[in-house]
């Protein structure tokens, strides 16, 4: 459905890059990276909103890099929604329809459709009865789905929505999700959703494009990026917070040993002997206990407990491996209360040589 090829844009202080996409027809898309790595610039340019200084953009197999925004049919949808604060809710979602010229056309017939469609659109987000409000007495999720509406009246090919959820509590979120999801069930409409956030992401996205300083670093299913992440600025940003230093001593048929800080660490790895690499491991893939070492883990250490933060359902658990290194892990409350954990207790952690990822 969309085809980007080299895509170049300088702001001055910020540059896109060399931007390659391919998005295919009725795929969810979404753009994740840090605030300031180019997300929503680049979404307006395939908007229209901005022109390239050079590149391509290709819609539907038609380029479309020279279209004005009315010309490429894609609904967009802004963090702050965009509302008239003016107009009820009805007339915003009406507004888009205007642009496209769709009420002025065929006089009361056409009038009559558009209200029918605009019902009909309202009815499916939940928010017919709003449509006499006013969009500042509505709340956040009202105004979203008005704002989602106003999209998808216009029937686009491509709904385009850059941090749709960040100015919503949890619980507002969560619904939200539900929503988004359910629209791309239903309508296999292409979607291209730019967010820093990483539960967004695995939640909703058939693939992700992980974006920094203007670049598309990585792309692939959620769980090869947040998995395999390509190196370590990457690893960093997508929650794995074990990235440890090393040297690779041995290698052989796909396991690779690896010494860190003195400790003897397994990976599935084709890492060559003498390379300095980053064994990368994510909290939640870290089992902990007070027995012995377990030998069929493949690793399996012995430490002290450093730190222990609640965060509501998981405990973030930190162990100090005698100076080897420190390694966090992810335990839920239960088994934090069962597990007895105290400050400079001992504890044994264990890891599969599969959860290692080598970069």
């Amino acid at each position: 459905m969309i085809k980007i090829n080299d895509l170049h844009r300088n702001w001055k202080e910020f540059r896109l890059t060399g931007i390659d996409l391919e998005i295919a027809d009725g795929e969810y898309f979404v753009i994740l990276g840090p605030t300031g790595a180019g997300k929503t610039l680049l979404l307006e340019l395939i908007a229209g909103f901005h022109q390239p200084d050079g590149g391509k953009i290709s819609i539907g197999g038609k380029n479309v890099t020279g279209f004005p925004p009315e010309k490429r049919n894609i609904g967009f949808v802004y963090q702050d929604y965009s509302l008239f604060p003016h107009m009820n809710a009805e007339k915003n979602i009406e507004f888009g329809m205007r642009m496209r010229g769709l009420m002025s056309r065929g006089g009361s017939k056409v009038k009559a459709k558009s209200k029918s469609k605009i019902e009909e659109v309202a009815g499916y987000l939940n928010i017919g009865h709003l449509l006499h409000r006013h969009s500042q007495t509505l709340s956040g999720g009202e105004q979203q789905r008005v704002a989602l509406a106003r999209a998808l009246v216009i029937e686009p090919d491509v709904l385009l929505l850059d941090e749709p959820l960040s100015a919503l509590d949890p619980g507002t979120q969560a619904m939200t999700r539900k929503i988004l999801k359910g629209i791309h069930n239903d309508s296999k409409l292409t979607v291209i959703h730019v967010t820093h956030d990483q539960t967004e992401a695995r939640i909703l996205a058939d693939r992700i494009a992980v974006m920094m300083d203007g670049r598309i670093v990585q792309i692939g299913t959620p769980d090869e990026v947040f998995d395999r992440p390509i190196d370590v600025r990457v690893a960093h940003f997508v929650g794995v917070e074990n990235v440890l230093k090393g040297e690779v001593t041995a290698s052989s048929n796909g396991i690779s040993m690896i010494d860190i800080g003195g400790k003897m660490l397994e990976a599935i790895s084709e890492c060559p002997v003498g390379d300095t690499v980053y064994a990368c491991l994510r909290p939640e893939n870290v089992t902990l206990s007070k027995t012995d070492i377990n030998s069929s883990a493949r690793n399996s250490f012995e430490g002290r407990l450093l730190e222990m933060d609640r965060m509501g359902a998981l405990v973030r658990v930190k162990v100090d491996l005698d100076g080897g290194f420190l390694l966090n892990a992810f335990v839920t409350k239960p088994s934090a209360e069962e597990l007895g954990l105290a400050f400079g207790e001992p504890l044994v952690v264990s890891f599969k040589a599969s959860a290692v990822h080598v970069v």
